[in-house]
C-alpha cells in the first residue's frame, strides 16, 4: 500500500480500540528473523508490516509482490503524529536514552501544536521498572506508543506486552527519537531521494558496518530465492 493508505489504516486501528502491532521491515530485519524463530513469528503475525527500506522494496520487485513505495518507518510516524494533532489521539513516547523522549516530545509539540503527548520514558528499564512503565501505561491508555528501544526488542517487547496494555496502535521506530530531539540527523532530501540515506547513516556512523554487512547475504538470499522459483 502507499504511504496514505497505511495512515489510514493506521486510524482504522486507532478507532477501533483493539490493539495493533505495526513494524517497519527493512533488509536487517528481514535476515533477523531468519535465525530468530520469536522475530519471525511477530513478522508474521504483526497487523501491518510496511517496507521501512529501498532493499525490502526492490526485493518485492523481484520476486512478484511489488510495492508502490518504499514506507520510512520515521516518515509514517510523522504522517501519524500529524493526523493525532488534527484528531487528538493521545500519544506515549518510549525508548531512546534518558532525556531524549522529553526532548523529542517538546519538538514535536512545536512542530504540531495540540499534539497530546500524554506521557513519556526512557528505553533503559528492568526489572521493578518495567513493571512500573507497564502500570504507567495502562493508567494513561494512549491511543498510540511510539517505541524506539532498537530491533528487534522493540517489536519483541510490543508483542509480548500489547494484549495487557490494550494500545490500539503501537509501532516500533527505532532511532526516530534521537532525530525528532536533534540529537541525531536525517540524510539530506537529495540523498534520500537517491535511496541513498543507509549511506548517510554509514559515513556517519561507521560502527554500522557490522549491522550492514547483513545487506550482501540479503541480496544473495533474494537471487537464490528467484532460481528456487524459476525450477
Amino acid at each position: 500500500m502507499s504511504m496514505e493508505q497505511a495512515l489510514d489504516f493506521l486510524e482504522e486501528f486507532v478507532r477501533s480500540g483493539r490493539p495493533h502491532l505495526v513494524v517497519t521491515a527493512n533488509p536487517e530485519m528481514v535476515m533477523k528473523a531468519r535465525t530468530d524463530p520469536l522475530f519471525m513469528e511477530i513478522l508474521q503475525r504483526a497487523d501491518l508490516v510496511v517496507p521501512d527500506g529501498i532493499g525490502v522494496v526492490w526485493a518485492g520487485a523481484k520476486l512478484g509482490q511489488p510495492f508502490p513505495e518504499r514506507i520510512p518507518g520515521i516518515e509514517l510516524a510523522e504522517g501519524l503524529l500529524a493526523r493525532a494533532a488534527a484528531k487528538g489521539y493521545r500519544i506515549f513516547l518510549l525508548g531512546s536514552a534518558p532525556g531524549v523522549a522529553d526532548q523529542a516530545a517538546a519538538k514535536l509539540q512545536e512542530r504540531w501544536p495540540g499534539l497530546r503527548v500524554v506521557g513519556t520514558h526512557h528505553g533503559f528499564f528492568q526489572g521493578p521498572e518495567e513493571e512500573q512503565v507497564l502500570e504507567r501505561l495502562k493508567e494513561l491508555r494512549p491511543d498510540i506508543l511510539l517505541a524506539a528501544l532498537g530491533v528487534p526488542r522493540q517489536e519483541k517487547w510490543l508483542a509480548a506486552h500489547l494484549a495487557e496494555l490494550r494500545i490500539p496502535v503501537a509501532v516500533g521506530v527505532g532511532g526516530s527519537f534521537d532525530v525528532w530531539a536533534g540529537v541525531d540527523k536525517r540524510a539530506p532530501e537529495w540523498l534520500r531521494k537517491l535511496n541513498l540515506e543507509w549511506l548517510y547513516r554509514l559515513v556517519r556512523q561507521p560502527w554500522r558496518i557490522r549491522r550492514m554487512a547483513v545487506l550482501p547475504v540479503f541480496v544473495l538470499t533474494v537471487w537464490k530465492e528467484l532460481l528456487f522459483k524459476g525450477r
